[in-house]
């Protein structure tokens, strides 16, 4: 019977239907391999496009941030004008003028206090013996007194000369460190020297003028340290009155 196979050719079938179905399989291993390739090719891609949008997005924010900036560069750029020139120059020229207002001033005060200083320090050195000189008064009055007195004895006439004369020694020593007297007798009346303890009215006299020298004043170097106590001429029927030296 031709149709009939025999087990060698049976075999054979089998054998090419067994490789005919490996290599089916082979086949859709490699589809699936492929497929498997292409899906992780288009994940890749994915990823790319998405780190490219970002990377274009962060190039595009950065461009904007250039544009943004690019008016204040030029403006910065921009030479300056004749009108901020001049506006600039007045400012300057205003502090400087401020400047120099306020050296001055500062000069001026630190020569105000030299001068101030200067003057103390002469004070100091021509006045240091003003309480030493209003001590030493009572010496010199008494020295008077003694003097009068001795004028008045004719017995001691001797003693009122030696008096007298230490008395003289004594007024020189004292001119000689500043200290001067005052004895106005006859002289015009002066409130700033004088201290008035009565007027009287004397017609051979001057009006105001003084008649008698109760005490003598002293002044030191100028300054008054103790005003002379006098007795003044008041006019005849005249309503004058004489400043007294309350300060005294």
């Amino acid at each position: 019977m031709a149709d009939e196979k025999s087990p060698d050719e049976e075999g054979v079938d089998k054998a090419s239907e067994a490789g005919g179905t490996d290599a089916e399989v082979e086949k859709e291993e490699k589809a699936e391999g492929s497929e498997e390739e292409e899906g992780s090719e288009e994940e890749e891609g994915s990823e790319e496009e998405v780190e490219n949008e970002e990377v274009a997005k962060e190039e595009g924010e950065e461009e904007e941030g250039e544009e943004e900036d690019t008016p204040e560069a030029e403006a910065e750029d921009e030479p300056p004008t004749v009108e901020s020139l001049s506006a600039a120059l007045v400012e300057a020229e205003t502090k400087v003028a401020e400047f120099k207002d306020q050296a001055l001033r500062a000069k001026a005060d630190v020569e105000n206090i030299r001068r101030r200083a200067a003057r103390d320090v002469e004070n100091a050195h021509k006045y240091a013996l003003e309480r030493m000189t209003g001590e030493l008064l009572p010496v010199l009055d008494s020295l008077e007194k003694a003097v009068e007195s001795a004028a008045m004895a004719t017995q001691a006439s001797a003693m009122g000369e030696g008096v007298e004369l230490s008395l003289k020694m004594f007024l020189t020593a004292l001119s000689r460190v500043g200290i001067e007297q005052l004895d106005p007798l006859g002289e015009p009346f002066d409130p700033r020297f004088h201290e008035a303890l009565a007027m009287v009215e004397k017609p051979d006299s001057e009006p105001n003028s003084v008649m008698e020298v109760i005490q003598r004043g002293y002044s030191l170097n100028g300054r008054l340290v103790r005003a002379a106590k006098v007795v003044v001429v008041k006019a005849a029927g005249g309503d004058e009155e004489c400043a007294v030296n309350a300060d005294a």
